[in-house]
């Protein structure tokens, strides 16, 4: 018996992929006592549960989680989307959407568009085919097309988006208080004796890096200060793009005195050619960045930034997909939860 066991487990072993049937077929039951005791059914006995068991491991038998999804309507799978996963904001609020959702029952899918549409539209597809119950997004910086979110709406599957959103997609959203943020940094730079203040930000179609790009606007006409276009630059925020654009400012006839950077990439592209040119910061220049990324406390100097409290919005992302799962419904009243910035100081602007 053992040795017919034997070499049926290593003839199913040529198989491309186990199935229930050929676990059934091995020990000679039904597929549904298989499935039964896979399941810890308290109907199959221990000695079956535990023969199942050993021949699916020794078979390397993977449950087909769709398939388990579309019978009962539910996956316990939340699909994550983020423009990049090598980012210590984005990093840390995946694992504090993991930490809160693994507690209750749930995985996640984490995928990435490396701030591409096409990427973000093949991301949706996968997830939508996968039978996730439910969708936590930040939009890649390419996004202006809202179809693919609109279809997850469709589907009445909850979407919560986190960081950059669009206001015109009527759903749930975390992030920080993006406009009051340009103004806490302009406050900062001012009370240090800066004048003439750039910005590097993003494009002005991302609804954060406008309202980023509206603060620093607002904030320089309260203290008095000329808005100049030359030094209010839009840009992808990559750290090649820091370079480029701090070559650009340190090109003008008047140099700024501080540069307001939307990204902690792209201020340290700009920290760079700063150092490259040889000029002193804060001295010459001061600096600030966006993020809070763990690289601004070990470079020298160490770069002011705002602090995005990601571990909150991962745990305020995760906590309004559960709000949803436990109702059973997409509610009618959304969750909008906007947090204060902090702006950590650093050697780059003191």
């Amino acid at each position: 018996m053992l040795k017919r066991l034997s070499k049926d487990i290593k003839k199913l072993n040529t198989k491309k992929k186990t199935t229930i049937k050929d676990i059934a077929n091995v020990l000679n039951i039904s597929a549904a006592a298989v499935s039964k005791a896979l399941h810890d059914d308290s109907r199959i006995s221990k000695k079956t549960k535990k023969a199942v068991k050993q021949v699916a491991k020794n078979l390397n038998y993977q449950p087909n989680h769709l398939a388990s999804a579309l019978r009962k309507g539910k996956s316990n799978l939340v699909g994550v989307i983020v423009p990049r996963t090598n980012s210590n904001f984005f990093s840390s609020v995946i694992q504090n959407i993991e930490e809160v959702l693994n507690k209750e029952g749930y995985n996640i899918i984490i995928t990435q568009s490396n701030e591409s549409f096409k990427k973000e539209c093949d991301n949706i597809d996968t997830l939508l085919f996968t039978q996730v119950d439910g969708i936590i997004a930040s939009m890649a910086n390419e996004t202006i097309d809202l179809e693919y979110y609109e279809k997850v709406k469709a589907k009445g599957i909850p979407l919560i988006l986190f960081d950059r959103g669009e206001n015109d997609l009527n759903v749930d959203y975390i992030g920080i208080n993006d406009y009051k943020s340009s103004h806490i940094i302009v406050e900062h730079l001012v009370n240090q004796g800066r004048k003439r203040i750039a910005h590097i930000g993003g494009f002005k179609r991302t609804r954060i890096f406008n309202n980023r790009i509206k603060g620093y606007i607002d904030a320089l006409k309260k203290h008095n200060l000329p808005l100049d276009n030359e030094l209010l630059i839009e840009s992808s925020l990559t750290i090649e793009d820091g370079k480029q654009k701090m070559l650009e400012l340190l090109k003008l006839t008047k140099k700024p005195d501080a540069v307001y950077v939307a990204s902690d990439y792209a201020a340290l592209g700009a920290l760079q050619t700063l150092k490259e040119q040889n000029i002193k910061v804060p001295e010459d220049i001061a600096l600030v960045g966006f993020g809070d990324e763990q690289f601004t406390a070990v470079v020298t100097p160490s770069i002011s930034s705002i602090n995005q409290h990601s571990a909150e919005i991962g745990k305020q992302a995760a906590l309004t997909f559960l709000s949803y799962a436990k109702k059973k419904t997409v509610k009618q009243t959304l969750n909008k939860i906007i947090l204060d910035a902090e702006l950590v100081i650093r050697a780059s602007s003191k």
